[in-house]
């Protein structure tokens, strides 16, 4: 760990914090939290420098990957002299430090915006489920009936939970805050402008690009919490054993569209038995993508979705104790 053992008491600490408060509503009522500050500066280099009309797409690309390094340099910079001035007041630094992480990882409030997807599903209010799910997926709810809105929702806790928690733990780990920083930045600037639509093909390339190698590593990390943390399905009709889960996963990850999304996927999927992926809607366009773990249930509710939380916490916590025993072990 280039910050030492000691720093890893740190992440802990962060981790920790988000999961007890999550997201302080009334703090961001009040202050812009750090990923809206991102997001304002991403959307103003966008405004500014992309201009898919007039330039060439060797012009797009290129002032799109200049933005994102001058946006990944200036938040590098800034974040590291924060850091340098917390740790040098020593326990209570740390404290501080710990709290400004904290706010960029998102445990809490993943579990509960999945979690208010399976209660209306529990009470067959698909249309709730329908405007739960709406606030965690990009697709049309509108054309997903009961098991569609609880595949949705498990896919994205499968996804987010690479990278919206491993992923920055991965990187404040081992860069410290600038780590997080830059990752966030990278993965917010993908979440806006990398997307294969026209004003973005060119400009977007970059962040789509740097967003795929910074999760490589997170996105398989977090498929071995899913795969290896201690869960015993109460709904599947079989277990199956860690050995043939992963077959399942070595063959349906590389095939899904995503190069790192479909490693976290395929071992939720094989966890719970289930079918995740697969055809879907986005806006008027039908999407044939494969099914992960094709042989798994397809017919899921909020059983399935409760599974899905209940491997996720378990997840979690394994994740935390790795933190606490590497930082004991280094310290």
């Amino acid at each position: 760990m280039l910050l030492g053992g000691g720093f890893l008491f740190v992440v802990a600490l962060a981790i920790a914090l988000d999961a007890i408060f999550g997201e302080p509503d009334w703090v961001w009522r009040r202050v812009p939290h750090p990923v809206v500050w991102f997001g304002a500066w991403i959307e103003r280099f966008e405004t500014r420098f992309n201009q898919p009309k007039t330039q060439s797409a060797q012009s797009g690309r290129l002032l799109g990957l200049l933005s994102l390094v001058f946006l990944v340099a200036a938040g590098g910079a800034l974040s590291w002299v924060v850091q340098s001035l917390l740790l040098s007041f020593g326990v209570l630094g740390g404290v501080v430090l710990a709290l400004l992480s904290s706010t960029l990882l998102a445990q809490k409030s993943l579990y509960l915006h999945v979690k208010a997807v399976e209660d209306p599903l529990a009470c067959d209010d698909i249309l709730a489920a329908r405007k739960a799910v709406s606030m965690i997926v990009g697709r049309d709810p509108e054309k997903l009936d009961g098991a569609g809105v609880a595949r949705a929702s498990i896919e994205s806790l499968a996804e987010n939970f690479s990278d919206g928690i491993v992923a920055p733990i991965f990187w404040l780990a081992l860069l410290g805050l600038p780590g997080l920083v830059i990752y966030k930045i990278i993965n917010t600037a993908d979440s806006m402008i990398g997307h294969k639509t026209e004003r973005y093909l060119h400009f977007g390339w970059a962040a789509a690009r740097l967003d795929d190698g910074v999760n490589l590593v997170p996105a398989r990390l977090t498929m071995g919490l899913l795969l290896l943390s201690p869960f015993r399905s109460r709904v599947a009709e079989q277990e199956k054993t860690i050995a043939r889960i992963w077959r399942g996963i070595a063959k349906d990850a590389p095939r899904h569209r995503s190069p790192n999304a479909g490693w976290p996927e395929a071992a939720m999927a094989g966890r719970l038995d289930i079918a995740l992926s697969g055809p879907r809607y986005y806006g008027t366009e039908m999407v044939d993508e494969p099914f992960v773990n094709a042989r798994g249930r397809r017919d899921v509710g909020a059983a399935e979705v409760d599974d899905a939380l209940r491997l996720y916490r378990s997840s979690c916590l394994v994740q935390f104790m790795i933190i606490i025993a590497i930082a004991l072990v280094s310290y």
